[in-house]
């Protein structure tokens, strides 16, 4: 089995910062077309020309996940630049909030859930219904450990990803025999401007601390169990939960 993606097209979302971004260079390195996708357009175009200086082949494409036109839209323009749809989808596209339980308001939600959750579902829903035409494809739904376990102030963010795995599980379960692979990656404190947020807020030491491997995650340890999950080598993977956090989760046992 390889992990090689040459004639593979990748769609990323949330692809102008952080973690969708650096993936979006690791599946292209990989030897896929990278399309990336972000609200901000400007950033991903920037984006998709440093990767094709590099040699890939990399188109970037405003998208508002929250926004059913807005994804049609980018699902059209991606037909109309490649004359397909993506074989592989990576739903990254999300906001972070840190909060008290008692402080968060029904916008807070909305906005959180919007995104995290329903961004996620909408653009799922419409990557796979191509994938099934086309005979196949991967989804990666990007989650966080948060999702698997309780954390302080992230009641609207860790319900989102609970309920990001919950919906990858039963996408698994529905699309398995159109060879359509639904699986999950869970980071845990991966080093990124979102993650910013928790050490400003004076967490990262106490954080820091919970975790057997004794340092914060960064992209790059995320690429190679998402190359294993959209290429040939995980062909038989699909309803899987990848945990990536130097081992928090089994100290919170």
């Amino acid at each position: 089995m390889s992990f090689n993606l040459k004639d593979k097209l990748a769609l990323v979302t949330g692809a102008s910062s952080g973690i969708g971004q650096f993936l979006s260079g690791a599946l292209a390195r990989a030897g896929a077309a990278v399309v990336l996708c972000a609200r901000r357009g400007s950033r991903v175009a920037e984006e998709a020309h440093r990767l094709c200086n590099q040699g890939a082949v990399a188109k970037g494409i405003a998208m508002d996940v929250a926004d059913t036109d807005s994804i049609n839209a980018a699902f059209d323009q991606v037909c109309k630049e490649f004359g397909r749809y993506p074989d592989i989808l990576v739903n990254c596209a999300g906001v972070a909030l840190l909060k008290p339980f008692l402080e968060q308001t029904p916008e807070d939600l909305d906005s959180v859930i919007g995104v995290n959750l329903r961004g996620a579902f909408l653009v799922g829903q419409r990557a796979a219904a191509e994938m099934v035409k086309q005979g196949g494809g991967s989804i990666i739904n990007v989650a966080s450990t948060a999702g698997l376990r309780p954390g302080g102030f992230l009641s609207s963010y860790g319900a989102s990803k609970a309920g990001l795995i919950h919906l990858s599980k039963v996408m698994a379960y529905e699309l398995a025999r159109n060879n359509v692979r639904v699986n999950v990656l869970c980071p845990g404190n991966i080093e990124t401007d979102m993650h910013r947020e928790f050490e400003e807020a004076g967490f990262a030491e106490a954080l820091v601390k919970r975790i057997p491997q004794r340092r914060f995650g960064k992209s790059q340890d995320l690429v190679g169990a998402t190359l294993l999950m959209a290429s040939d080598a995980g062909s038989y993977m699909t309803g899987s939960v990848v945990v990536i956090d130097g081992g928090q989760i089994v100290n919170s046992i």
